[in-house]
């Protein structure tokens, strides 16, 4: 599965989150919360499967490793790692208007500034993820 997400409603995504003993959820309004509960982007990191984003070390070659795959470029290496994880059933996710399904832009560069992560099927499911697609 694959969700497109405006960079507002990756952050609305993020804010509808909590990570209380490792483990995230989605906040209610009958409860309350701790400031260390917050969840930000390096928070949410953890609980990815794969990141590739300019704002987080994405580790791309330590993952592809970790698959015993090689690749010559990053683009490439990131491009097995994708295609790896999809033919599991996990989600890929892109946060910007600009990504088309192939992650290049129309034009066919790769945005500078391009967010995909991977999350379980599960994970993304339980915290309403595709909610926040469009």
């Amino acid at each position: 599965m694959e969700l497109q997400l405006s960079q507002a409603a990756w952050e609305e995504f993020q804010q509808s989150l909590y990570e209380r003993d490792d483990r995230l959820d989605r906040r209610t309004d009958d409860q309350t919360y701790k400031l260390d509960e917050r969840v930000d982007a390096w928070v949410l990191s953890a609980h990815a499967e794969a990141i590739f984003s300019q704002d987080i070390d994405p580790e791309v070659w330590e993952t592809l490793a970790d698959l015993d795959m090689e690749a010559e470029t990053e683009e490439d290496a990131w491009r097995l790692i994708r295609s790896f994880y999809l033919e599991r059933g996990n989600v890929l996710v892109r946060i910007g208007e600009e990504a088309t399904n192939e992650g290049a832009t129309a034009e066919g560069a790769w945005p500078d500034d391009r967010e995909e992560w991977i999350f379980s099927e599960a994970l993304a499911t339980r915290l309403g993820l595709a909610g926040f697609a469009h």
